[in-house]
């Protein structure tokens, strides 16, 4: 049975429990779940968090574990929308876990969210690690190259891992990126009577494997010639693989704050080259998002490798031009115009897909496409702003200034 969306039901009582449960099971459960496990007449879960509660819990109830895929398996919770459901999930049911997936279908005023202690805060704990000073990261259903993103000399981390496999992947990793002496501990089964941890170095991981339910504890130790990539807009234009079509490093941290990322905001890089504004607008903020459009294969696969490995694989690269390669996508709360500024049209496009106080940003450096931006600043309104930079360089035995080519940025806010 398919419900209607929330939106469309009246406000029902909170018939849909969350409960998070250890690997201590229903012995360090609080009075409120088992409450909440006795009264449920359907629990549902993972095969390994149903076979932690004992047989006499929630007797009269039936048990489904999750199947594959999960979520259209959510239909059918909903078709018992009014009755006691319990839902069972790891530790913290709203930290990388299932309560965020079911809060995204059921109303607010359906749902209780009962949490346990999360596997962060074990191996926090386990690692005498002050919990606000540590960074967490997951590569549960996320490639392992957001790990890359949280990496400087001296970070502690504690990454949640997809298996068994996860503490090598994490570990090759750190040693092709510069922190092979990185001090690793993987801790196994973390809360159970099983637990157990393994130290090492990045370099000394090699190809073990260990139990599936692990978490990874790295102290980042960076080699002397690692290059430092600060999560602050302006990389240094070495840390992208690029053929020349980049924006400079003092045009593109101008750029970014014009662009001004915040957490889980879209932007759309229109031009995208080696894909340098939308990595930065996605290495700024948490949880950022980027589209770019590059029509040239080989710029595509580099932008795509260049987001990779500066920690923000999830970059979208699309092979097509502006306006074509722009159909479909969703409204973004940014955009940047580099090297697609100059297509007819494409300005008026953008600023009609931008969200009410989005942020539109182009940039020029010929003068046919500065006029398409003077003629955007009068319809539009905004700033106009001519960006120089000259950089030293040899003149003879000497140094002196070499002037850079002057770029005209139009950056306008879309009324709310």
């Amino acid at each position: 049975m398919t419900a209607a969306a929330p939106a469309e039901h009246p406000a029902v009582a909170r018939w849909l429990t969350v409960i998070g449960v250890g690997e201590d099971g229903a012995a360090a459960l609080t009075c409120e779940a088992l409450s909440a496990l006795r009264k449920a007449e359907l629990v549902v879960g993972g095969a390994r968090h149903l076979a932690l509660l004992p047989a006499d819990l929630a007797p009269a109830a039936e048990r489904r574990a999750w199947p594959s895929p999960m979520l259209p398996f959510l239909d059918e919770i909903a078709g018992w929308r009014g009755r006691r459901v319990a839902v069972l999930a790891s530790g913290d049911p709203l930290l990388y876990g299932v309560a965020a997936t079911l809060l995204g279908r059921f109303d607010r005023s359906e749902v209780t969210v009962l949490p346990a202690v999360s596997a962060y805060q074990l191996a926090c704990a386990a690692m005498l690690w002050p919990v606000a000073e540590t960074q967490l990261v997951s590569a549960c259903g996320r490639p392992i190259e957001t790990l890359s993103l949280a990496l400087h000399h001296g970070a502690r981390i504690v990454l949640f891992s997809a298996d068994g496999s996860t503490p090598s992947a994490a570990a090759a990793l750190l040693a092709a990126q510069g922190y092979g002496g990185s001090r690793v501990t993987v801790l196994e089964r973390l809360g159970s009577p099983d637990a157990a941890a393994t130290a090492t170095t990045a370099n000394d991981m090699g190809e073990r494997r260990f139990h599936a339910l692990n978490a990874v504890a790295i102290e980042a130790v960076a080699e002397p010639e690692t290059k430092v990539f600060p999560r602050t807009p302006g990389l240094a234009d070495d840390a992208f693989d690029n053929d020349g079509q980049i924006t400079r490093r003092e045009i593109r941290a101008v750029t970014l704050a014009r662009l001004a990322p915040i957490p889980g905001a879209l932007l759309w890089d229109v031009g995208a080259g080696s894909g340098s504004i939308g990595i930065e607008w996605m290495r700024a903020a948490a949880g950022a998002r980027a589209v770019g459009l590059e029509p040239r294969p080989d710029r595509a696969a580099r932008a795509r490798e260049n987001a990779r490995r500066l920690g923000v694989p999830g970059l979208e690269i699309r092979e097509q031009r502006a306006p074509e390669g722009l159909e479909g996508l969703p409204a973004p709360d940014a955009v940047f115009l580099g090297g697609g500024a100059g297509a007819e049209g494409v300005i008026e496009i953008c600023w009609e897909a931008l969200r009410p106080g989005g942020r539109l940003v182009a940039n020029a450096v010929t003068l046919e496409t500065e006029a398409r931006l003077v003629a955007a600043h009068r319809r539009l309104g905004g700033e106009l702003v001519r960006i120089e930079a000259s950089y030293a360089g040899a003149v003879g035995g000497m140094t002196g200034w070499r002037p850079a080519m002057p770029v005209t940025q139009f950056a306008a806010v879309k009324p709310r």
